[in-house]
């Protein structure tokens, strides 16, 4: 019988940063579709995220509203909910020798997320995506 890992409840804005950015990893499309429901031990049902690491099992109190405001909020989203390829990009090589990890930052079942418009400066603004300087021979 395996022993098992104390189980810390706790608000998201209270985690380590560190923290923060594992869940990320592990949620790039948001937190919302994936809280869980508990009844605490007075009996109160408790809607949270569960994030694992070795040594925890976490419960990040959250309700959907809240899961949502923290995303909208959080510039390493973007305006669709998800998180940007570039922070992606940074947390996994961040965190690239965490086993718990392993699984989220293997990406290759997940699609390529387009990052927003103000990551691309130098776009063009042609919506049929032709360069205006290809056009000047």
């Amino acid at each position: 019988m395996s022993v098992s890992k104390p189980r810390v409840i706790k608000d998201y804005a209270k985690l380590d940063a560190a923290i923060q950015e594992q869940i990320k990893l592990v949620y790039p499309f948001g937190f919302s579709d994936n809280l869980i429901t508990f009844n605490n031990k007075e009996g109160k049902l408790i809607s949270a995220l569960p994030f694992e690491t070795d040594d925890k099992y976490y419960l990040i109190k959250m309700s959907v509203i809240e899961a949502e405001q923290i995303i909208e909020d959080d510039d390493d989203y973007n305006d669709d909910g998800f998180l940007k390829n570039r922070v992606k990009e940074g947390y996994e090589e961040k965190y690239a020798d965490i086993d718990y990890l392993k699984d989220a930052i293997s990406d290759e079942d997940l699609p390529k997320l387009e990052d927003d418009e103000e990551d691309d400066k130098y776009a063009d603004d042609d919506v049929d995506g032709e360069d205006e300087d290809e056009d000047e021979d």
